[in-house]
């Protein structure tokens, strides 16, 4: 019966990520380029400024800043998919598979822009006097779909106890024991306690600790990637070469080998984005933003940096690294090709960067989760999830086997996309109404800046 179940699970999987849903994934992307003239190009430089500038947006309404609600938005992305995803999708879709996520991330970053755009617009103040925003809303409030809304947030409360929590305790659980000897049943417990001191505080403390810790992590591993592309510079014109090569050969054409690379690209790329999934613009609601369009510009930045400037250092040390023909796959093969370059010390860069953003990823779920379940069962369903949440973190970790429930999460990950993109399409109207009504508003300021 159990094996029976799996099989059935994994076909469903199959079916949910299979091509109708990345196609819709990356088509709404395109579409949304078009329409939005590019603005994930013209308006980067600023955008980024914008994220990290010192003088973040107080006084308007909302609960965190700018770089908060990017840094939660990042937690929840920046996971084992920048590590271990690549490794699979270079695996199984060779070299070319990196140009694929590339291309879902390029327009993938519209995407978030015009969720973070409906999410701020659509928010509203819950009881405790915090924001509450996302799919759910802007499909019940914009699209005026309450059971679209009702069906996002059931599929991301049910996503986020296994994509956003016991997969990733696990995955901490299980490096630990692999490069430190350090038991399972250790591991989850002092799991279960950071997690429970953070998420207890709700999302202003997730904003704080996240701001603090997401920084660092990121700078760990890509300043660890960077070194090795720097110290060997020599190398990465043949990497570049061997991508798009192996993306465009005649080989990978007509032996079919294009259509694994544009499948397990586009797959893993919106795996690690989330881009169409519906998750970040929960906490791009949060945000004390004036208008709109200004968070959605830094939600925007958030796809840039998970997808083309972490998952690029991993793929490009996986070709250069020259381990793919070794049947290494996963977390092993990044650890293998980060060896190459960094001795044993590449072991232990990749479990510790695995640990903090798998770490990362749990903190930023449990507040999509929580999200949802609020607008599902009001105020009193808070704390009985909160504990919920610490329990499935710390029973994550002491399990051996999750492969049952990296199945079903995918499952339900995947699902979340289908009302969003819904939302998404009939409310893409609206999103280029307030980036009109933004732009107009840059160009007054850039005219006031002249003027003082």
């Amino acid at each position: 019966m159990g094996n029976s179940f799996s099989d059935w699970i994994s076909t469903v999987s199959d079916l949910v990520w299979g091509p109708p849903l990345l196609i819709l994934l990356v088509g709404t992307g395109i579409y949304l380029t078009i329409r939005l003239g590019f603005i994930q190009i013209t308006k980067l430089p600023y955008a980024l400024k914008l994220a990290f500038s010192k003088h973040q947006d107080d006084k308007s309404e909302g609960d965190i800043s700018h770089f908060q609600a990017l840094m939660t938005a990042l937690a929840a992305t920046v996971g084992t998919g920048n590590i271990v995803g690549v490794a699979t999708a270079v695996v199984l879709g060779g070299p070319g598979a990196i140009v694929w996520m590339w291309l879902s991330g390029l327009f993938g970053m519209a995407t978030k822009y015009a969720e973070a755009i409906l999410a701020v617009k659509y928010r509203v103040v819950d009881e405790n006097g915090q924001m509450a925003g996302g799919p759910m809303y802007y499909l019940e409030r914009g699209l005026k779909q309450k059971w679209l809304g009702v069906l996002f947030a059931a599929f991301a409360s049910i996503a986020a106890f296994g994509i956003g929590n016991g997969v990733q305790t696990n995955s901490v659980a299980l490096a630990m024991k692999s490069t430190f000897d350090v038991p399972l049943y250790v591991t989850g417990i002092v799991l279960m306690v950071l997690t429970g001191v953070v998420i207890l505080g709700g999302v202003k403390s997730i904003g704080k600790v996240v701001s603090l810790f997401v920084p660092f992590m990121i700078f760990f591993y890509v300043g660890s990637g960077l070194l090795i592309l720097v110290m060997n510079y020599d190398l990465i014109p043949g990497a570049i070469s061997t991508i798009f090569s192996s993306t465009f050969s005649s080989e990978a054409i007509t032996g079919g080998a294009i259509g694994a690379a544009i499948r397990y690209g586009v797959a893993r790329g919106v795996f690690s984005n989330e881009a169409g999934l519906g998750s970040a613009p929960i906490a791009a609601a949060a945000a004390k933003t004036d208008f709109p369009g200004r968070q959605a510009l830094v939600s925007m930045t958030q796809v840039f940096l998970d997808t083309l400037v972490v998952c690029s250092i991993t793929g490009l040390t996986l070709v250069m690294g020259g381990q793919l023909d070794t049947k290494l796959q996963g977390v092993e093969l990044t650890t293998a090709s980060f060896e190459v370059f960094l001795g044993p010390a590449g072991k232990y860069i990749v479990t510790i960067g695995l640990v903090m953003f798998a770490y990362s990823t749990v903190l930023g779920w449990s507040y999509y989760g929580e999200k949802s379940i609020y607008y599902l069962f009001g105020q009193k369903s808070i704390l009985p999830y909160r504990i919920l949440f610490v329990l499935v973190a710390g029973a994550g970790a002491m399990t051996t086997n999750l492969n049952m429930v990296w199945a079903i999460s995918d499952v339900f990950n995947g699902l979340m996309a289908i009302p969003n993109l819904i939302g998404l399409i009939g409310l893409s109207g609206v999103v280029i109404a307030e980036t009109r009504l933004f732009r107009e508003q840059l160009r007054r300021e850039e005219a006031n800046r002249k003027v003082s």
